[in-house]
C-alpha cells in the first residue's frame, strides 16, 4: 500500500476512528486501525469487537493495498504535522514497517498483519430509516444525562428506542434512567421505523455517534436488527453491538395522580439551584424546595459549610409542601429546557415528580425524591 493525502483529511478521518479505540489492550490488534487503499479512496477502520466504525477519505493511491497500523500513535503524528502538510504512507516493504512522510519529517511505524484484524459479524437488518442529524442530535442530548452507570444493571447503561404512541401520533422515543431519574424524549416516527424492535443503545456507541454527528447537517441512515444498530452519514458508518437485556416498564414509574403544578423560568431556577447548592455537601448535593403560593424557598445546609436560602417568584396555587432532590440531577434537567419555563408536576414529599417543557410535550423527565 502507497498513497498521498492531505493532512487535514486524514486527520479528521483518523478522529472519527481512534477515539473507539480503547487505551489498554490485551489484544494487540485492536489497538490499531486497518487501512484499505482502493480505487482512490482510504478506508480506515476501528473496533473495540462491540463497535466499529469505518471512515472512508479520498486519497492520491499510487499502490493499492491494506496494512493495520497503531491506531493513537499515528493520529498524534498527523495531529503535529503542520497544516496543509501532504501525507504519504507507504508500507509497500516487506519488514512490517509502514513509513510516514511528510516535509523533511519520517516515521516508520510497526504493522501488524491485516488478516488479524476482527470483523464485526454481520447480521441482515430488519429496519431502515433516516432521521435529520438535528433531531438525533436533540435525542442524546436530552436523554444520556440520565443513563445508569452502574455495571450490575447493564440493562440501564443505554438508551432504549422504540417506537410508542402519544395522543395517537406515532413518535420513536428514547428513554434513559437510573433508577434516580428518567428521561423520556421523542420525535416523529421516522418512514420505515414502524414495528421496530425496542433497542438498548449502549452508553459508548451513545456517546462516539454524538461526537461524530456534531457538524452534520444532513439525515443519519439508521439501520437495525435486534443484535446490531448501524448509523451512516458523512462517509463514515458506526456500527454497535446491541445491549442484550430487557429495559424495564418506564411508563409505570411515571405517576399519573400528581396534582401540584408549578410552573418557572428555567434560567432563574437552575441559577437559584446553582447558588444554593454550592452550600451542600459533596455526597448528597441535596437541596429543599419550599412552595407555597406564588412563591418558591430553595434552601441547603451542611454540618461544615453552614445554609443558604434563595426565595423565587413561581405560578404556583396549591398547598404548601416541601420537597428534597439531587441539587445535579435537578440541574441536568434544567438544561435540556429550550423554551423559558418549566413545569413541575408533584404530589407530595415522597412521590416522585414530572418536570417537562411548558412548550413542548416531547419531553419529560421523572425525578425522584430525597430525604432532607
Amino acid at each position: 500500500m502507497k498513497l498521498t493525502i492531505e493532512r487535514a483529511a486524514l486527520l479528521k478521518s483518523l478522529g472519527h476512528v481512534q477515539s473507539v479505540v480503547e487505551r489498554r489492550n490485551t489484544i494487540p490488534i485492536l489497538s490499531n486501525v486497518k487501512m484499505s487503499a482502493v480505487d482512490g479512496k482510504l478506508d480506515l477502520n476501528a473496533t473495540d469487537m462491540d463497535l466499529e466504525i469505518v471512515a472512508a477519505v479520498e486519497a492520491d493511491i499510487t499502490a493499492p493495498g491494506s496494512t493495520t497500523a497503531p491506531a493513537h500513535t499515528l493520529y498524534e503524528i498527523v495531529r503535529k504535522l503542520p497544516d496543509g502538510a501532504q501525507v504519504e504512507l507507504d508500507a509497500t516493504g516487506d519488514d512490517g514497517q509502514m513509513v510516514l512522510r511528510a516535509g523533511r519529517s519520517r516515521f516508520s511505524l510497526t504493522c501488524l498483519p491485516t488478516d488479524d484484524f476482527p470483523v464485526m459479524a454481520g447480521g441482515e437488518p430488519t429496519h431502515s430509516f433516516s432521521m435529520p442529524a438535528g433531531e438525533m442530535r436533540a435525542l442524546i442530548d436530552r436523554t444520556r444525562f440520565a443513563i445508569s452507570t452502574e455495571e450490575t444493571r447493564y440493562y440501564l447503561n443505554g438508551i432504549y428506542v422504540h417506537a410508542a404512541e402519544r395522543d395517537g401520533a406515532a413518535v420513536l422515543r428514547a428513554v434513559a434512567t437510573d433508577g434516580h431519574r428518567l428521561a423520556s424524549v421523542e420525535s416523529p416516527l421516522p418512514e420505515g421505523a414502524a414495528g421496530m424492535p425496542g433497542v438498548i443503545v449502549p452508553r459508548k456507541a451513545v456517546s462516539e455517534l454524538r461526537k461524530l454527528i456534531e457538524d452534520h447537517s444532513d439525515d443519519v441512515d439508521i439501520a437495525l436488527s435486534e443484535t446490531k444498530i448501524r448509523f451512516t452519514f458523512d462517509g463514515a458508518v458506526l456500527t454497535s453491538k446491541l445491549i442484550d437485556g430487557t429495559f424495564p416498564d418506564y411508563e409505570r414509574v411515571i405517576p399519573e395522580g400528581n396534582d401540584k403544578h408549578m410552573d418557572v423560568d428555567h434560567r432563574i431556577f437552575g441559577d437559584a439551584v446553582d447558588r444554593v447548592s454550592a452550600i451542600s455537601s459533596e455526597k448528597s448535593r441535596a437541596v429543599k424546595m419550599r412552595l407555597a403560593p406564588g412563591v418558591l424557598t430553595l434552601a441547603a445546609s451542611s454540618s461544615e459549610h453552614g445554609s443558604a436560602t434563595e426565595e423565587l417568584e413561581v405560578a404556583y396555587a396549591g398547598d404548601e409542601i416541601e420537597i428534597g432532590f439531587n441539587s445535579r440531577y435537578l440541574l441536568d434537567i434544567a438544561q435540556q429546557i429550550e423554551g423559558d419555563s418549566m413545569r413541575f408536576v408533584l404530589a407530595d414529599a415522597a412521590s416522585p415528580t414530572i418536570i417537562r417543557e411548558i412548550d413542548d410535550a416531547s419531553a419529560l423527565y421523572v425525578l425522584m425524591p430525597m430525604r432532607v
